[in-house]
């Protein structure tokens, strides 16, 4: 079965950065779109970022735009979000995800997701 396994998360002081991986296996994700959700507490889970497999073509928050970038890997099946100039805001649990096709941000359209990774930025 898919499975996505993120990991990468951890405890960060602003301005600083992270590099989260999430690991996909269980079937070929040549027509897939790989994406970023955060879910910090007391708030919905919202979109990050997102990569479609075949092309490399991404999408961002306007939230992230400059300091966030996603990339992939194809040998390794593993996709890359690099976080920049981090905030406090950007406090969340960090979830990969995955949907056929088309690149969309609405978390209910994504079939597949992983378990989270926790990333605080704090002084």
């Amino acid at each position: 079965q898919v499975q996505l396994v993120e990991s990468g998360g951890g405890l960060v002081q602003p301005g600083g950065s992270l590099r989260l991986s999430c690991a996909a296996s269980g079937r070929t994700f040549n027509n897939y779109v790989m994406a970023w959700f955060r879910q910090a507490p007391g708030k919905e889970r919202e979109f990050v970022a997102s990569i479609r497999w075949n092309d490399g073509s991404t999408r961002y928050a306007d939230s992230v735009k400059g300091r966030f970038t996603c990339s992939r890997d194809n040998a390794k099946n593993t996709v890359y979000l690099q976080m920049n100039s981090l905030k406090p805001e950007d406090t969340a649990v960090y979830y990969c995800a995955a949907r056929p096709y088309v690149i969309t941000t609405g978390r209910t359209t994504y079939n597949y997701w992983g378990q989270g990774t926790q990333v605080t930025v704090s002084s």
